[in-house]
Order: structure tokens, then C-alpha cells, then sequence
């Protein structure tokens, strides 16, 4: 990461960026009316280009949020897991329709999608937090899951350790907020279906906790898609069941921007 640059280790760096999100983290802290500051940005940067440096980021301006068309989102739904399991690739899979390769570069503070989704009759949108999953950042993770009616809590099939990442994701669910609905998702099938001895966490094991927690679980492929939209699809319709509706004790939440529009954090990355 280029010296300078905000998510280095440099106080004053961390200082700026805690200071333009601090505004939207207000918001976030009422779940009921949430309204994140778009950041008057180029468009999204591709997966080569560097993190935006403390120069950059000093020069951007907030416009007034309440002045942008209002948008209706029925269910708030955050995605949790450790770095560099895939959160990010699963957002652009399902909403975008595309795979971005090239060096990683980890999520900072959050990045926001609005996606409509047919279910039955009805249209339900879903507002999809996609979060770090640095531990450094973990206390501004929970700031975005509180509210929020479903967490897709993420590991990574070649990786043990983010499955206990996993776990852990999980109990601070159930400890604050136990009306969230919880999706136990796997990602990286396609590279275990290519060799299965980079397996690292046995699908019946995975399923038992799933079970055990009353989770549904998925095993995913940003790369090839496979069970990408079934996943989302699934939130909706649970969502819209009566079992799941009677959690939600608000109707909506008015968020200010445009259909399928990303809100990419400060140094979102793919």
C-alpha cells in the first residue's frame, strides 16, 4: 500500500478518515432512517488502481444528502467475515453480473448497494452493507450490522481460519442482534471443485453448525456464479415471508440515492 495513503498505520491519515465518515457512522446509529453521504467521486476505481491517498481523499465534498431522491429499502442486510474471504466479489457478482481479477486490496469502513428483487408480486430492495473484514476495523463493522434484518456471514473454503472468523461473527449476532437473520455463505467453490485438496472446511461440518445455529448455507463462486443469486434470492423471499416479517418493527428505510447505484467507501477497492 502506497505510503501516505489512508489504512496505513499513519495517525493523521486515520484521523481524516475518521472524520469524513464520522457523519455517516451518525446516521447508522438510528437504523430506521439511514441516509449515507455520497461522496462526490469518478466512477469506481478498477481493482488496479491504488487507494486513494490523504491529499485525495482531503479534497472530496459531502452534498447534502437530504436533497438526493429517496429511495424505499425494505430490508437491511450486511455481509461479515474475515479479509479477503470474497464479500466484496460476491456483491459485484450479484449485482453487476462480473468477476474483477487482479491484487487484492482490502475493504475500509463500508461499501453500500440497493438491489430490487422480484419476489412473487411483489418488488423487495434490499440494502446491502459490504463491510471489512480486518479485525482493525471490527468495531466499525458492528456499527453497520445494528438494524440490520439479514447477515450473510462469509468464510473462505481454502481457509480454516476464517471459518472460526465465522463462528465468531455469529455469536456477536446472536449477543446484539438477535432478530437478524443469519446466511452461513461459503465462497471460492470453484477453486475445491478444481482440486479437492484445497478443502480446508468439510461441508457436513459446515452444515451441522448451520443447522445448529438455524442458518441456511450456501457454497458460492464469485468466479462462476454458482449460487450467487440464489443466495440474495433467498434473503428476499425470507424477508417477505410472514415468519420473517413480523421481526421488522419499521416499514422501510429511506435512503437518498438511485436505483442499483454502489456507494463506494472512502478506499473501497475490489
Amino acid at each position: 500500500m502506497p505510503a501516505g495513503s489512508v489504512g496505513t498505520d499513519d495517525s493523521s491519515d486515520w484521523a481524516l478518515f475518521a472524520r469524513i465518515k464520522s457523519d455517516a457512522v451518525r446516521d447508522l446509529l438510528n437504523p430506521a432512517r439511514v441516509r449515507p453521504c455520497k461522496l462526490n467521486l469518478p466512477p469506481p476505481p478498477s481493482s488496479s488502481t491504488p487507494v486513494c491517498s490523504a491529499a485525495a481523499v482531503s479534497s472530496w465534498t459531502f452534498p447534502n444528502p437530504f436533497t438526493m431522491s429517496a429511495m424505499r429499502v425494505d430490508a437491511k442486510v450486511v455481509m461479515l467475515g474475515k479479509e479477503s474471504v470474497g464479500k466484496t466479489s460476491l456483491v459485484e457478482r450479484y449485482v453487476h453480473h462480473r468477476f474483477l481479477v487482479g491484487p487484492y486490496q482490502n475493504t475500509i469502513g463500508a461499501a453500500f448497494v440497493a438491489k430490487p428483487i422480484q419476489v412473487g408480486e411483489k418488488v423487495i430492495t434490499l440494502g446491502i452493507w459490504d463491510t471489512a473484514g480486518s479485525e482493525r476495523y471490527e468495531a466499525m463493522s458492528r456499527i453497520y450490522y445494528r438494524g440490520a434484518r439479514a447477515a450473510i456471514v462469509c468464510y473462505d473454503l481454502t481457509d480454516s481460519s476464517s471459518f472460526q472468523r465465522a463462528r465468531f461473527w455469529v455469536k456477536e449476532l446472536q449477543n446484539c442482534e438477535e432478530h437478524c437473520k443469519i446466511y452461513l455463505c461459503a465462497t471460492k467453490n470453484d477453486l475445491v471443485e478444481g482440486d479437492r485438496s484445497l478443502r480446508q472446511i468439510d461441508y457436513h461440518d459446515a452444515q451441522d453448525f448451520a443447522e445448529e445455529i438455524g442458518a441456511q448455507h450456501f457454497e458460492t463462486s464469485s468466479k462462476t456464479g454458482n449460487n450467487v443469486d440464489e443466495l440474495f434470492q433467498k434473503v428476499a423471499e425470507d424477508y417477505n415471508s410472514t415468519a420473517f416479517q413480523y421481526m421488522t418493527e419499521e416499514t422501510g428505510v429511506d435512503l437518498g440515492q438511485k436505483k442499483d447505484s454502489y456507494f463506494y467507501s472512502c478506499c473501497h477497492n475490489n
